[in-house]
This record gives C-alpha cells, sequence and structure tokens, in this order.
C-alpha cells in the first residue's frame, strides 16, 4: 500500500501579522492568498480541506477553484484557541505567564483557550478523516499538533519546526485502527536556504 499524501500548508500572512491570533478571524493579505497558491502549484492532491477560519479558507478556495477540485471547511483545522489572549500581541501579556503557555501549554493553557491536547486530539481525529490525496490549508499550531500526532513528537519538539507563513510540510500517511502511520516527505519554511 502506497499511503495517502497530505499536504499541510500554513496560511498566508494575516492583516495584522504578529498577534496570537488563534480563533479570531481575520482576513489573509492578498500578498499571503497569493503565495499560497503559488506555493500549491507543482502539489499534487485530489481535494481541498482548509481550517473554517478566513485566512485559510481564502486561499484554499482559490486553490479549489483554480484546480476545479473540491473544498471542504473544516473547524478541525483551526489554530489553537488563545481564549482571552486571542488578539492580543505578545507584549500584552506578563511574560511569565507566556513563558509557562509556551513551556507547558497543557497545563497553562491561556484563561478561557485550549489545552495542547485539546488542539492534538481535534487534528487527530481530522487527520483519520482523510481518505485521499489532500491540500490542508491550516495554522502553525495545527500542522504542529499534527506532527505531535503522527511521529510522537512533545510540544517542545514540534516549537523546533521553522513554520511561517506559507510554509509547507508535505507527508505520506497509512491509515490504521487507532493513529496512522506516518513519514514527513518534505518540509519546506519557504525561505530560501
Amino acid at each position: 500500500m502506497s499511503g495517502i499524501l497530505v499536504h499541510l500548508m500554513r496560511h498566508g500572512a494575516p492583516q495584522e501579522p504578529g498577534l496570537l491570533l488563534g480563533h479570531r478571524d481575520d482576513a489573509p493579505t492578498p500578498a499571503g492568498v497569493a503565495r499560497c497558491v503559488t506555493r500549491s502549484g507543482g502539489l499534487t492532491f485530489d481535494r481541498v480541506i482548509s481550517s473554517d477560519l478566513r485566512r485559510s479558507s481564502i486561499p484554499a478556495a482559490q486553490i479549489a477553484v483554480s484546480r476545479r477540485l473540491p473544498h471542504e471547511r473544516d473547524p478541525r483545522w483551526r489554530e489553537i484557541d488563545f481564549g482571552e489572549w486571542d488578539g492580543l500581541a505578545p507584549q500584552q501579556l506578563d511574560p511569565a505567564v507566556q513563558a509557562r503557555f509556551w513551556d507547558d501549554p497543557e497545563t497553562h493553557a491561556p484563561p478561557g483557550g485550549e489545552r495542547w491536547s485539546q488542539l492534538c486530539a481535534r487534528v487527530g481525529e481530522a487527520l483519520t478523516g482523510i481518505d485521499g490525496a489532500s491540500l490542508i490549508l491550516t495554522h502553525g499550531g495545527a500542522m504542529r499538533a499534527a506532527l505531535s500526532v503522527l511521529f510522537g513528537f512533545d510540544h517542545r519538539q514540534v516549537w523546533a519546526f521553522e513554520l511561517p507563513y506559507g510554509a509547507l510540510v508535505s507527508l505520506r500517511i497509512w491509515p490504521g485502527e487507532n493513529l496512522p502511520a506516518a513519514q514527513i516527505i518534505t518540509l519546506d519554511s519557504g525561505k530560501p536556504a
């Protein structure tokens, strides 16, 4: 069995970069949309899936229309929910509280926000439903959660992956009874070497 080809792409730049954009539904910049469309050009896939948030769903819709492919919006591919921090600049937060979150997002979730295990559970559920070659336009946190679920990386290990706007991770996934097995084909930040 050859497995299922899955491309995870981070959305393009939002209108207000630098903020903690979890579930806040900001639109992407035109340049951010164009970057995603361009990056998808050489990829092979039969359908487009995206977060239901505009910074992912707008470029996904354009890619799907240009390829005459179906586009499914799935809220399980949303960014981690930053709760009360959503939409704030990191400089607006107490540095010690923020450091505790980045060090242990399970125990120190943002007030009213999502724990790391909750993000991984919903992304893991979304992964088990993939049944064909797909491009998934999503968010940095969801991409890291996918790597955590598929490869057993903890949150500290996945923070080490550089995933700027438009980053691309291509995987081959073999469905299983519980969690699928996977192989990383490419991890491309899109930055010149």
